[in-house]
């Protein structure tokens, strides 16, 4: 038995869906019956699923990937294994994400941005590996791929480390900036929000100087990003802001220092719904990282 069937018997067994890859690190093309663009078997919907097709061949990539040791071991199996140089995984399939970290300067970002968890070592930097599922993609930031659903990832080993839940910080990263209106385009009108106050905020340790100080700051720090960007920046201040409140016994009106950032968001053209999912996923993730 070739050691690389070996191994993804072992995976299997585990839960975990995998497949073979041939030289250059890439899954065997589909069979004859299946090849042809689109693929004459039906293929698989925009790949979001596994059918219509039920080749039983190692077709269509990631969609390909299983647990059944019965098809790993399957005669129409068995060249590619004879051919494979790897194993691949079906992150999403696993109920994983992979924040792929090409070179040393995503693995120094990752260290400084995201919960540590359970990493693997690459050959030019690290796999970051958390429990739960998520759309992928690739190029999130300069060397930053997320893969998980709709995507494989080669096996590199078990990795070290205790595997943390998926953040809100690593789904952050996977908010595309929607584009901002064209300049001399004004929003007529934004909606009326909470704004940050004392009455709110009855179980703060801070005084209010400080807090609106810090505001201020930030808000000017999102208005400033008008060209695009801002719905990142939202984000940021949203998470650097609620994490001075770790300590404070509460309520510390997060809710409304988050309205004041979404407003000022909303204010240099990032779509409401993107600031409201970026400003909750920033206070969310701040939360996390303090338990």
């Amino acid at each position: 038995m070739p050691e690389v069937l070996r191994a993804a018997l072992a995976l299997a067994a585990a839960g975990v869906p995998v497949l073979p890859l041939r030289a250059g690190k890439v899954p065997f093309g589909n069979c004859r019956t299946c090849e042809g663009t689109p693929p004459r078997c039906g293929g698989r919907p925009v790949m979001k699923s596994a059918g219509p097709c039920q080749c039983p061949a190692p077709c269509h990539a990631w969609a390909a990937a299983t647990t059944d040791p019965h098809t790993l071991t399957s005669p129409l199996w068995a060249s590619a294994w004879r051919e494979a140089v790897a194993v691949a995984y079906h992150p999403g399939g696993a109920g994983l994400t992979v924040v792929d970290l090409d070179n040393a300067a995503a693995v120094a970002w990752a260290r400084e941005n995201l919960p540590a968890t359970r990493t693997v070592p690459t050959t030019r930097g690290e796999h970051w590996l958390y429990q739960g599922a998520m759309p992928s993609s690739n190029a999130v930031r300069p060397g930053v791929d997320i893969k998980s659903l709709m995507q494989y990832t080669r096996w590199l080993g078990p990795g070290t480390g205790r595997m943390a839940v998926l953040p809100a910080a690593v789904r952050a990263l996977l908010v595309k900036e929607d584009t901002t209106p064209s300049r001399g385009e004004v929003a007529s009108s934004l909606p009326d929000r909470a704004t940050w106050s004392r009455e709110v905020a009855t179980g703060c340790r801070h005084t209010e100087r400080y807090v609106r100080t810090g505001l201020e700051r930030g808000l000017a720090l999102v208005r400033a990003r008008a060209e695009s960007g801002a719905g990142s920046q939202a984000f940021g201040v949203a998470r650097f802001l609620a994490a001075q409140h770790t300590a404070c016994p509460g309520p510390c009106g997060l809710a409304a220092i988050g309205e004041e950032i979404v407003t000022a968001a909303v204010s240099v053209g990032v779509p409401e719904s993107y600031a409201g999912r970026a400003v909750a996923n920033g206070l969310e993730t701040a939360v996390e990282r303090a338990v």
